[in-house]
C-alpha cells in the first residue's frame, strides 16, 4: 500500500520501539542456561591473504574543448531618413502658356483669401454643370494692387473652351515667359512674410520684375486647411 508520506515516517519511528520491547520480554522469560563442560579452544584462524590492490583507473583523455559560439551578427544598418531639402527660392523658370477660363475680381487686403475662395468656388461650379475637369492647378494673376485692396483674375486650365459663360468670366491664356520661383507653405494670412523676403531678393540680385505676379495654389484651396497651403509664387521678370 501506498501510505502517504506522514504515515510512512510514523511507521520507520515505531518499528525499532516494538523490537526493543519484544526483546526484553523474551530475555525475561527465559532460563538462565545451565553450567557446561569447559569449552575447547576453537583452532586458530588461518591468517587472510592481504588484499590483492586494485589498479588505479586509466586516466580518461582530456575533454575536447567546446566549441566556441559563433560571434554574434552585427545588426543590419537601418537605411538613413532621406533628407528633405528646403524649398528653391528664386528659381528661374519659363512659363509655358495653358488654356485657362478666367474669372475677374477685385477684393481689398482684410478679407483677400475669403474673396480668391469664392472666385474659386465660381469657377468651379460652371466646369462641374458643363462636365469638365480641370487640366492644372488654380491660379491668381494679381493685375493692381494699392495699399487698400488689389484687382486680380482667378484662373483655372482646362482642355476645352467652355460655354454659356457669365459677363464676368471668359477663355484666355496665363502668363508666359521668363520668371523666378518661389514657394510659400502655410496659412495666406503669412503671405506678407513671403512677398517681403521676395522683394529683398529681388533688391539683392538688382532684377526688374514686371507690375504683376502669379500664384498657382498647389494644394486645392477648396479642401485643404489653410495652414496646410502650398502655393508656388512666380515673379516675372522684364
Amino acid at each position: 500500500m501506498n501510505y502517504p508520506r506522514f504515515f510512512r515516517l510514523a511507521m520507520v519511528a515505531l518499528v525499532p520501539a516494538a523490537m526493543s520491547l519484544g526483546l526484553g520480554s523474551a530475555l525475561a522469560q527465559t532460563p538462565p542456561p545451565a553450567a557446561s563442560a569447559p569449552a575447547t579452544p576453537a583452532p586458530a584462524a588461518p591468517p587472510t591473504p592481504a588484499p590483492t590492490a586494485t589498479p588505479a583507473p586509466e586516466a580518461s583523455p582530456p575533454a575536447t574543448p567546446a566549441t566556441p559560439p559563433p560571434a554574434a551578427q552585427a545588426p543590419a544598418a537601418t537605411p538613413a531618413a532621406p533628407v528633405q531639402t528646403a524649398d528653391p527660392f528664386g528659381e528661374e523658370i519659363t512659363l509655358a502658356p495653358k488654356t485657362v477660363v478666367i474669372l475677374k475680381g477685385n477684393g481689398n487686403w482684410d478679407s483677400a483669401f475669403d474673396a480668391l475662395i469664392d472666385s474659386f468656388k465660381a469657377l468651379n461650379a460652371v466646369l462641374d454643370k458643363q462636365g469638365v475637369k480641370a487640366s492644372g492647378n488654380s491660379m491668381i494673376v494679381y493685375t493692381s494692387t494699392d495699399d487698400t485692396g488689389f484687382t486680380y483674375l482667378a484662373e483655372i486650365p482646362v482642355d476645352q473652351d467652355l460655354k454659356n459663360l457669365t459677363k464676368a468670366m471668359s477663355m484666355g491664356k496665363s502668363p508666359d515667359g521668363k520668371a523666378l520661383k518661389f514657394v510659400h507653405r502655410g496659412s495666406y494670412d503669412n503671405m506678407d512674410n513671403t512677398y517681403e523676403a521676395i522683394t529683398n531678393h529681388l533688391d539683392d540680385k538688382k532684377l526688374e520684375a514686371k507690375d504683376t505676379f502669379i500664384e498657382e495654389y498647389i494644394t486645392d484651396p477648396l479642401k485643404t486647411a489653410e495652414d496646410k497651403l502650398v502655393i508656388n509664387v512666380y515673379v516675372p521678370l522684364k
